[in-house]
Protein backbone atom coordinates (compact mmCIF):
# COMPACT_ATOMS: atom_id res chain seq x y z
CA UNK A 1 0.00 0.00 0.00
CA UNK A 2 1.09 3.08 -1.17
CA UNK A 3 1.63 6.35 1.83
CA UNK A 4 -0.70 8.80 1.19
CA UNK A 5 1.76 11.45 0.31
CA UNK A 6 4.71 10.98 -1.41
CA UNK A 7 7.23 12.70 -3.68
CA UNK A 8 7.22 16.14 -4.65
CA UNK A 9 4.07 16.93 -5.09
CA UNK A 10 2.48 14.90 -1.93
CA UNK A 11 4.85 17.59 0.19
CA UNK A 12 2.95 20.32 -1.54
CA UNK A 13 -0.37 18.99 -0.98
CA UNK A 14 0.36 18.23 2.81
CA UNK A 15 1.59 21.37 2.84
CA UNK A 16 -1.48 22.91 1.33
CA UNK A 17 -3.57 20.64 3.64
CA UNK A 18 -1.76 21.61 6.67
CA UNK A 19 -2.16 25.69 5.56
CA UNK A 20 -5.86 24.94 5.15
CA UNK A 21 -6.05 23.56 8.61
CA UNK A 22 -4.31 26.30 10.48
CA UNK A 23 -6.52 28.65 9.06
CA UNK A 24 -9.48 27.03 10.42
CA UNK A 25 -9.78 29.24 13.51
CA UNK A 26 -11.85 31.83 13.14
CA UNK A 27 -12.68 33.92 15.99
CA UNK A 28 -15.78 36.04 16.03
CA UNK A 29 -15.44 38.87 17.99
CA UNK A 30 -18.07 41.34 19.38
CA UNK A 31 -17.31 45.17 19.83
CA UNK A 32 -18.50 48.29 20.19
CA UNK A 33 -18.42 50.71 17.95
CA UNK A 34 -16.40 53.62 19.47
CA UNK A 35 -12.92 55.31 18.18
CA UNK A 36 -10.40 53.11 19.71
CA UNK A 37 -12.28 50.09 18.87
CA UNK A 38 -12.31 50.37 15.13
CA UNK A 39 -8.82 51.55 15.47
CA UNK A 40 -8.13 48.49 16.66
CA UNK A 41 -9.57 46.78 14.06
CA UNK A 42 -7.41 48.32 11.53
CA UNK A 43 -4.26 47.65 13.15
CA UNK A 44 -4.88 43.73 13.61
CA UNK A 45 -2.71 42.83 10.97
CA UNK A 46 0.36 42.99 13.73
CA UNK A 47 -1.60 40.50 15.34
CA UNK A 48 -2.81 37.97 12.50
CA UNK A 49 1.07 38.58 10.85
CA UNK A 50 2.17 36.42 14.04
CA UNK A 51 -0.99 34.11 14.47
CA UNK A 52 -1.45 33.49 10.48
CA UNK A 53 -4.10 30.10 12.10
CA UNK A 54 -6.03 32.37 13.60
CA UNK A 55 -8.23 34.41 11.51
CA UNK A 56 -10.64 37.51 12.79
CA UNK A 57 -14.32 38.32 12.23
CA UNK A 58 -15.74 41.27 13.80
CA UNK A 59 -19.46 42.01 14.89
CA UNK A 60 -19.17 45.79 15.77
CA UNK A 61 -22.13 47.49 17.16
CA UNK A 62 -23.59 50.57 18.44
CA UNK A 63 -23.29 50.48 22.70
CA UNK A 64 -27.10 49.40 23.48
CA UNK A 65 -27.57 46.86 20.79
CA UNK A 66 -23.74 45.12 21.68
CA UNK A 67 -24.97 45.11 24.80
CA UNK A 68 -28.30 43.05 24.33
CA UNK A 69 -26.79 41.12 21.99
CA UNK A 70 -23.97 39.38 24.01
CA UNK A 71 -25.83 39.77 27.32
CA UNK A 72 -28.74 37.30 25.55
CA UNK A 73 -25.91 35.22 23.68
CA UNK A 74 -24.15 34.43 26.87
CA UNK A 75 -27.14 34.06 29.18
CA UNK A 76 -28.34 31.60 26.83
CA UNK A 77 -25.15 29.74 26.16
CA UNK A 78 -25.36 30.62 22.36
CA UNK A 79 -21.82 30.43 21.97
CA UNK A 80 -22.16 33.04 19.20
CA UNK A 81 -19.36 35.16 20.15
CA UNK A 82 -15.43 34.11 20.89
CA UNK A 83 -14.58 37.61 22.37
CA UNK A 84 -16.56 39.96 24.37
CA UNK A 85 -16.52 43.40 24.74
CA UNK A 86 -17.90 44.47 27.97
CA UNK A 87 -17.20 46.62 31.21
CA UNK A 88 -16.67 46.64 34.62
CA UNK A 89 -20.64 46.48 35.53
CA UNK A 90 -20.54 42.41 33.41
CA UNK A 91 -17.38 41.15 34.46
CA UNK A 92 -17.65 40.50 37.80
CA UNK A 93 -21.36 39.68 37.64
CA UNK A 94 -20.89 37.50 34.52
CA UNK A 95 -17.55 36.07 36.58
CA UNK A 96 -19.49 34.98 39.37
CA UNK A 97 -21.96 33.36 37.69
CA UNK A 98 -19.18 30.81 35.90
CA UNK A 99 -19.91 32.78 32.24
CA UNK A 100 -16.56 34.15 31.83
CA UNK A 101 -13.15 32.37 31.44
CA UNK A 102 -10.19 33.03 33.66
CA UNK A 103 -7.68 35.13 31.67
CA UNK A 104 -4.41 33.71 31.38
CA UNK A 105 -1.21 34.99 29.76
CA UNK A 106 -1.95 38.77 29.80
CA UNK A 107 0.96 41.20 29.37
CA UNK A 108 2.27 42.78 32.93
CA UNK A 109 -0.99 42.34 34.79
CA UNK A 110 0.71 44.11 37.71
CA UNK A 111 1.07 47.03 35.79
CA UNK A 112 -2.52 47.74 35.39
CA UNK A 113 -3.80 50.42 37.28
CA UNK A 114 -5.15 48.71 40.72
CA UNK A 115 -8.65 50.24 40.89
CA UNK A 116 -9.42 48.67 37.14
CA UNK A 117 -7.76 45.52 37.88
CA UNK A 118 -9.87 45.01 41.33
CA UNK A 119 -12.93 46.07 38.91
CA UNK A 120 -12.29 43.73 36.57
CA UNK A 121 -11.16 40.20 38.67
CA UNK A 122 -13.32 37.93 40.70
CA UNK A 123 -11.51 35.73 43.23
CA UNK A 124 -8.69 37.40 42.37
CA UNK A 125 -8.64 36.16 38.82
CA UNK A 126 -8.46 38.26 36.28
CA UNK A 127 -12.00 37.72 34.23
CA UNK A 128 -11.64 40.92 31.75
CA UNK A 129 -8.43 42.41 30.54
CA UNK A 130 -8.66 46.36 30.16
CA UNK A 131 -8.63 48.47 26.41
CA UNK A 132 -9.20 51.06 28.02
CA UNK A 133 -9.80 52.80 31.16
CA UNK A 134 -12.38 55.76 32.16
CA UNK A 135 -13.44 58.13 34.23
CA UNK A 136 -15.57 61.07 33.44
CA UNK A 137 -14.53 64.88 33.12
CA UNK A 138 -15.78 68.60 31.43
CA UNK A 139 -14.22 68.66 28.54
CA UNK A 140 -14.90 72.46 27.22
CA UNK A 141 -13.93 74.86 24.28
CA UNK A 142 -11.61 77.84 26.31
CA UNK A 143 -12.35 80.25 23.04
CA UNK A 144 -16.07 80.26 24.40
CA UNK A 145 -14.87 80.10 28.01
CA UNK A 146 -12.47 82.91 27.36
CA UNK A 147 -15.17 85.01 25.47
CA UNK A 148 -17.84 85.15 28.73
CA UNK A 149 -15.14 86.82 31.01
CA UNK A 150 -15.68 83.64 33.24
CA UNK A 151 -12.54 81.03 34.21
CA UNK A 152 -12.78 77.50 34.16
CA UNK A 153 -12.35 75.79 37.81
CA UNK A 154 -10.05 72.93 37.48
CA UNK A 155 -12.64 71.33 39.88
CA UNK A 156 -15.82 73.07 38.80
CA UNK A 157 -19.26 72.88 40.84
CA UNK A 158 -22.56 72.43 38.78
CA UNK A 159 -23.68 75.62 39.73
CA UNK A 160 -20.07 77.51 38.02
CA UNK A 161 -20.79 75.04 35.35
CA UNK A 162 -24.53 76.29 34.72
CA UNK A 163 -23.38 79.84 34.86
CA UNK A 164 -20.42 79.70 32.56
CA UNK A 165 -22.84 77.48 29.87
CA UNK A 166 -26.10 80.11 30.49
CA UNK A 167 -23.18 82.76 28.93
CA UNK A 168 -22.21 80.39 26.03
CA UNK A 169 -25.58 79.34 24.63
CA UNK A 170 -26.36 81.58 21.75
CA UNK A 171 -29.14 79.02 20.08
CA UNK A 172 -29.32 81.48 16.90
CA UNK A 173 -26.11 80.53 16.07
CA UNK A 174 -26.27 76.82 16.76
CA UNK A 175 -23.71 77.28 19.88
CA UNK A 176 -25.08 75.15 22.75
CA UNK A 177 -23.22 75.78 26.57
CA UNK A 178 -23.45 72.18 27.57
CA UNK A 179 -23.89 68.77 25.32
CA UNK A 180 -25.02 65.95 27.27
CA UNK A 181 -26.31 62.44 26.82
CA UNK A 182 -30.17 61.87 27.25
CA UNK A 183 -30.87 58.50 24.89
CA UNK A 184 -32.18 55.89 27.19
CA UNK A 185 -29.90 52.97 27.85
CA UNK A 186 -28.03 52.28 31.46
CA UNK A 187 -24.80 52.62 29.64
CA UNK A 188 -26.07 56.10 27.31
CA UNK A 189 -27.92 58.83 29.30
CA UNK A 190 -28.66 56.69 31.99
CA UNK A 191 -24.81 56.89 33.06
CA UNK A 192 -24.61 60.34 32.85
CA UNK A 193 -28.00 60.98 34.82
CA UNK A 194 -27.01 58.16 37.35
CA UNK A 195 -23.60 60.45 37.72
CA UNK A 196 -25.04 63.11 38.53
CA UNK A 197 -27.57 62.19 41.02
CA UNK A 198 -24.63 60.65 42.72
CA UNK A 199 -23.27 64.44 42.79
CA UNK A 200 -26.53 65.85 44.08
CA UNK A 201 -26.10 63.39 46.97
CA UNK A 202 -29.06 61.00 45.38
CA UNK A 203 -28.81 57.28 45.52
CA UNK A 204 -30.47 54.76 43.78
CA UNK A 205 -31.03 52.55 46.96
CA UNK A 206 -30.77 52.74 50.93
CA UNK A 207 -29.46 50.40 52.87
CA UNK A 208 -32.56 48.30 53.01
CA UNK A 209 -32.61 48.44 49.23
CA UNK A 210 -35.54 50.52 49.25
CA UNK A 211 -35.91 52.62 45.95
CA UNK A 212 -34.71 56.18 46.70
CA UNK A 213 -36.10 58.05 43.22
CA UNK A 214 -38.98 60.02 46.03
CA UNK A 215 -36.18 61.63 48.23
CA UNK A 216 -35.28 65.27 48.01
CA UNK A 217 -32.18 64.95 46.56
CA UNK A 218 -33.05 62.71 43.15
CA UNK A 219 -36.00 65.65 43.01
CA UNK A 220 -33.47 68.42 43.22
CA UNK A 221 -30.82 66.61 40.56
CA UNK A 222 -33.39 65.54 37.77
CA UNK A 223 -34.74 69.09 37.74
CA UNK A 224 -31.43 70.71 37.81
CA UNK A 225 -30.74 68.26 34.73
CA UNK A 226 -33.65 69.07 32.22
CA UNK A 227 -33.85 72.76 33.10
CA UNK A 228 -30.04 72.99 32.26
CA UNK A 229 -30.50 71.06 28.93
CA UNK A 230 -34.02 72.63 27.61
CA UNK A 231 -32.17 76.18 28.87
CA UNK A 232 -28.52 75.34 27.37
CA UNK A 233 -28.37 72.68 25.38
CA UNK A 234 -28.70 71.15 21.98
CA UNK A 235 -32.10 70.22 20.29
CA UNK A 236 -32.88 65.81 20.62
CA UNK A 237 -30.83 65.91 23.51
CA UNK A 238 -33.30 63.01 24.78
CA UNK A 239 -32.15 60.86 21.60
CA UNK A 240 -28.44 61.90 21.82
CA UNK A 241 -26.15 59.12 22.67
CA UNK A 242 -22.47 59.26 23.14
CA UNK A 243 -21.51 59.46 19.42
CA UNK A 244 -24.57 61.87 19.03
CA UNK A 245 -22.96 64.16 21.60
CA UNK A 246 -19.35 63.97 20.66
CA UNK A 247 -20.27 64.46 16.63
CA UNK A 248 -21.83 67.83 18.18
CA UNK A 249 -18.41 68.70 20.42
CA UNK A 250 -16.74 68.21 17.36
CA UNK A 251 -18.72 70.17 14.68
CA UNK A 252 -17.65 72.91 17.10
CA UNK A 253 -21.42 73.46 18.66
CA UNK A 254 -21.06 72.80 22.41
CA UNK A 255 -19.17 75.25 24.39
CA UNK A 256 -19.00 72.24 27.31
CA UNK A 257 -19.45 68.05 26.89
CA UNK A 258 -19.27 66.20 30.48
CA UNK A 259 -18.01 63.05 29.31
CA UNK A 260 -15.86 59.60 29.33
CA UNK A 261 -12.40 60.68 29.51
CA UNK A 262 -10.88 58.69 26.59
CA UNK A 263 -13.21 61.61 24.47
CA UNK A 264 -10.11 63.78 24.72
CA UNK A 265 -8.10 61.95 22.12
CA UNK A 266 -11.06 62.29 19.60
CA UNK A 267 -11.60 66.49 20.39
CA UNK A 268 -8.13 67.51 20.10
CA UNK A 269 -7.46 65.01 16.50
CA UNK A 270 -6.80 67.94 13.92
CA UNK A 271 -8.31 65.22 11.31
CA UNK A 272 -11.55 65.11 13.34
CA UNK A 273 -12.30 68.08 15.23
CA UNK A 274 -13.29 71.70 13.89
CA UNK A 275 -11.25 73.40 17.16
CA UNK A 276 -8.89 71.01 18.68
CA UNK A 277 -6.62 73.23 19.88
CA UNK A 278 -9.31 74.86 21.55
CA UNK A 279 -10.04 71.97 23.94
CA UNK A 280 -9.77 72.28 27.71
CA UNK A 281 -9.88 70.12 30.85
CA UNK A 282 -11.20 69.87 34.28
CA UNK A 283 -12.89 67.56 36.78
CA UNK A 284 -16.59 66.27 36.40
CA UNK A 285 -18.47 68.96 38.61
CA UNK A 286 -19.28 68.56 42.13
CA UNK A 287 -22.46 70.15 43.86
CA UNK A 288 -19.83 71.01 47.14
CA UNK A 289 -20.31 67.91 49.24
CA UNK A 290 -16.98 66.48 47.87
CA UNK A 291 -18.85 63.76 45.47
CA UNK A 292 -17.85 64.53 41.77
CA UNK A 293 -20.19 61.76 40.44
CA UNK A 294 -16.99 60.53 38.42
CA UNK A 295 -17.47 56.88 37.11
CA UNK A 296 -14.99 54.63 36.62
CA UNK A 297 -15.21 51.94 33.54
CA UNK A 298 -13.44 50.03 31.40
CA UNK A 299 -14.15 48.82 27.87
CA UNK A 300 -12.44 45.37 28.32
CA UNK A 301 -11.78 42.07 26.59
CA UNK A 302 -13.64 38.97 28.06
CA UNK A 303 -13.62 35.42 26.98
CA UNK A 304 -17.17 33.85 27.50
CA UNK A 305 -16.65 29.99 28.48
CA UNK A 306 -18.67 28.61 25.64
CA UNK A 307 -16.35 29.48 23.40
CA UNK A 308 -14.76 26.20 21.24
CA UNK A 309 -11.58 28.54 20.83
CA UNK A 310 -9.78 29.59 24.43
CA UNK A 311 -6.76 29.07 23.12
CA UNK A 312 -7.11 31.60 20.21
CA UNK A 313 -9.13 33.76 22.47
CA UNK A 314 -6.65 34.43 24.92
CA UNK A 315 -3.79 35.15 22.39
CA UNK A 316 -6.28 37.74 20.80
CA UNK A 317 -6.95 39.47 24.01
CA UNK A 318 -2.95 39.27 25.56
CA UNK A 319 -1.94 41.29 22.09
CA UNK A 320 -5.07 43.54 21.80
CA UNK A 321 -4.49 44.76 25.89
CA UNK A 322 -0.51 44.46 26.12
CA UNK A 323 2.23 47.09 26.36
CA UNK A 324 3.03 45.78 22.66
CA UNK A 325 -0.43 47.52 21.13
CA UNK A 326 0.36 50.87 23.05
CA UNK A 327 3.71 51.27 21.20
CA UNK A 328 1.94 49.89 17.98
CA UNK A 329 -0.43 53.29 17.98
CA UNK A 330 1.95 55.61 19.30
CA UNK A 331 4.17 54.16 16.48
CA UNK A 332 1.80 54.71 13.60
CA UNK A 333 -0.95 57.42 15.26
CA UNK A 334 0.97 59.19 17.97
CA UNK A 335 0.72 58.61 22.07
CA UNK A 336 -2.62 60.86 21.82
CA UNK A 337 -4.38 57.71 20.11
CA UNK A 338 -3.16 55.04 22.71
CA UNK A 339 -5.97 53.30 25.01
CA UNK A 340 -5.93 55.39 28.29
CA UNK A 341 -6.52 54.68 31.53
CA UNK A 342 -5.11 51.12 32.10
CA UNK A 343 -1.86 50.94 32.94
CA UNK A 344 1.08 52.53 35.21
CA UNK A 345 3.63 52.53 33.15
CA UNK A 346 1.73 54.82 30.33
CA UNK A 347 1.18 58.32 33.19
CA UNK A 348 5.02 57.49 34.06
CA UNK A 349 6.30 57.60 30.18
CA UNK A 350 7.73 61.53 29.51
CA UNK A 351 6.22 61.03 25.58
CA UNK A 352 2.68 60.04 27.00
CA UNK A 353 2.86 63.13 29.90
CA UNK A 354 2.73 65.59 26.94
CA UNK A 355 -0.51 64.81 26.07
CA UNK A 356 -2.82 67.52 27.08
CA UNK A 357 -5.52 65.36 28.87
CA UNK A 358 -3.41 62.78 30.25
CA UNK A 359 -2.62 64.27 33.53
CA UNK A 360 -6.49 65.02 34.31
CA UNK A 361 -7.56 61.79 33.24
CA UNK A 362 -5.20 59.95 35.76
CA UNK A 363 -6.60 62.49 38.11
CA UNK A 364 -10.42 62.17 37.64
CA UNK A 365 -9.83 58.00 37.34
CA UNK A 366 -7.47 57.97 40.71
CA UNK A 367 -10.40 60.27 42.89
CA UNK A 368 -13.13 57.83 41.60
CA UNK A 369 -14.86 55.91 45.00
CA UNK A 370 -16.75 53.03 43.23
CA UNK A 371 -17.42 51.59 46.95
CA UNK A 372 -19.58 54.32 47.65
CA UNK A 373 -20.63 56.23 44.49
CA UNK A 374 -23.08 58.66 46.38
CA UNK A 375 -22.28 60.84 50.04
CA UNK A 376 -25.10 59.13 51.16
CA UNK A 377 -24.35 55.21 52.14
CA UNK A 378 -25.19 52.64 49.79
CA UNK A 379 -25.58 48.76 49.38
CA UNK A 380 -23.95 48.64 46.36
CA UNK A 381 -20.67 49.59 44.12
CA UNK A 382 -20.43 51.16 40.56
CA UNK A 383 -21.00 54.97 39.79
CA UNK A 384 -22.80 55.28 36.67
CA UNK A 385 -24.22 51.76 37.58
CA UNK A 386 -25.15 49.51 40.51
CA UNK A 387 -23.56 46.50 40.91
CA UNK A 388 -26.41 44.27 40.79
CA UNK A 389 -27.64 41.70 38.03
CA UNK A 390 -31.13 43.59 37.77
CA UNK A 391 -29.86 47.07 37.30
CA UNK A 392 -29.43 46.35 33.39
CA UNK A 393 -32.87 46.70 32.71
CA UNK A 394 -33.67 48.42 35.79
CA UNK A 395 -31.66 51.16 34.92
CA UNK A 396 -32.46 51.23 31.29
CA UNK A 397 -36.40 51.20 32.22
CA UNK A 398 -35.28 54.65 33.89
CA UNK A 399 -33.25 56.22 31.71
CA UNK A 400 -36.64 55.47 29.16
CA UNK A 401 -38.32 57.83 32.02
CA UNK A 402 -35.94 60.27 32.17
CA UNK A 403 -35.53 60.88 28.53
CA UNK A 404 -39.21 61.14 28.48
CA UNK A 405 -38.69 64.44 31.11
CA UNK A 406 -36.18 65.67 28.90
CA UNK A 407 -38.53 65.98 25.93
CA UNK A 408 -40.84 67.38 28.18
CA UNK A 409 -43.54 64.30 27.76
CA UNK A 410 -43.29 64.21 31.63
CA UNK A 411 -43.10 66.42 34.17
CA UNK A 412 -39.98 65.73 36.43
CA UNK A 413 -42.37 64.39 39.81
CA UNK A 414 -44.27 62.19 37.06
CA UNK A 415 -40.63 61.39 36.03
CA UNK A 416 -39.89 60.28 39.54
CA UNK A 417 -43.08 58.55 40.59
CA UNK A 418 -42.97 56.65 37.37
CA UNK A 419 -38.76 55.44 38.58
CA UNK A 420 -40.10 54.61 42.13
CA UNK A 421 -43.04 52.62 41.36
CA UNK A 422 -40.37 50.51 38.55
CA UNK A 423 -37.56 50.24 41.07
CA UNK A 424 -39.81 49.43 44.09
CA UNK A 425 -41.74 46.20 41.18
CA UNK A 426 -38.02 45.10 40.06
CA UNK A 427 -36.34 44.65 43.58
CA UNK A 428 -39.84 43.07 44.81
CA UNK A 429 -39.86 40.50 42.41
CA UNK A 430 -36.27 40.22 42.89
CA UNK A 431 -36.24 39.59 46.64
CA UNK A 432 -34.57 42.48 48.18
CA UNK A 433 -37.51 44.12 49.59
CA UNK A 434 -41.10 42.69 50.70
Amino acid sequence: MKPLFSGVLGALMFTALASTALAETTLTIATVNNDDMIRMQGLTDDFTAANPDIKLEWVTLEENVLREKVTTDIAAKGGQFDVLTIGTYEVPIWGKKGWLVPLTGIDDPDDLIPSIRAALSVDGKLMGSPFYGESSMVMYRKDLVDATGMKMPDKPTWTEVRAIAEKITNKEQEIYGICLRGKPGWGEGGAVEGALGNAFGARWFDQDWKPQFDSPEWKTALEFFVSLMKDNGPPGVSTNGYNETMALFLAGKCGMWIDATVSASSLTDPAKAKFPDQVGFALAPDTGNGNRGNWLWAWSLAIPAGTQKNDAAQKFVSWATSKHYTELVASKEGWAHVPPGTRTSLYANPEYAKVPFAKTTLEAIMSVNSAQPSSQPTPYSGGQYVSIPEFADLGTTVSQIFSAALAGEKTVDEALVESQDAATRVMTKAGYIK
